[in-house]
């Protein structure tokens, strides 16, 4: 399965089916939601999978907040179906641009398995490059403007421990597959948009 393959039928259009990546602080929410407005597709946060699983009371919600109500980690298996099942709505058959899946390498793995079920493939990881200096003071003034005790510079760090160190291999697989585009994420919030359009039609 190549990338010339899925494209054929629609070389003059936008790359359609995307992960948006990069660290806490990068801007990724506001621009998934602003990039996927433009493309007619669902953007897919992990976040919002879980809240909406967890507040319908499915099968998946009621596993997911077992583990919530215990203060332990959510297991893959239950991220990964839980994922599988919004993939398959009928929004996302268009496209759909996922934000914060996967974050570590057996996400991807599970990502590969659920696309090709669906017969379909990834045209585009978006990376927000941002200075980790200048991120973790847009956090800490964030923190501080929302009363947010989890946005101290220690957690904020350790936040970025955690990304760099699960996300860098994921990155490294998607550069090898040559699907990454890497956008400057502390330009403005409209510059970073008018980055990511021009990526998206550059396939």
């Amino acid at each position: 399965m190549t990338s010339t393959d899925t494209s054929t039928s629609s070389s003059s259009s936008p790359a359609r089916r995307l992960l948006i990546v990069g660290p806490p602080g990068a801007g990724k929410g506001t621009q998934a939601v602003r990039i996927a407005e433009e493309l007619a597709i669902p953007a897919i946060s992990t976040g919002d999978i879980f809240r909406a699983n967890v507040s319908g009371q499915t099968e998946l919600g009621v596993l997911a907040k077992s583990y919530m109500d215990k203060g332990e980690y959510v297991p893959d298996s239950v991220t990964n179906d839980m994922v599988r099942s919004r993939l398959a709505e009928d929004d996302a058959q268009e496209g759909f641009l996922l934000d914060g899946y996967p974050r570590t390498l057996e996400q991807v793995e599970a990502l590969d398995g659920m696309l090709a079920e669906l017969g379909t493939d990834l045209d585009m990881v978006l990376l927000l490059v941002v200075e980790t200096e200048a991120v973790i003071g847009r956090l800490v003034a964030r923190g501080a403007e929302q009363g947010r005790s989890d946005d101290t510079e220690e957690t904020i760090r350790h936040r970025l421990d955690v990304y760099a160190e699960q996300t860098a291999p994921l990155i490294d697989v998607y550069e090898k597959r040559g699907l990454v585009r890497r956008v400057d994420g502390m330009a403005s919030i409209d510059e970073v948009t008018a980055a990511l359009r021009e990526a998206l039609a550059d396939r």
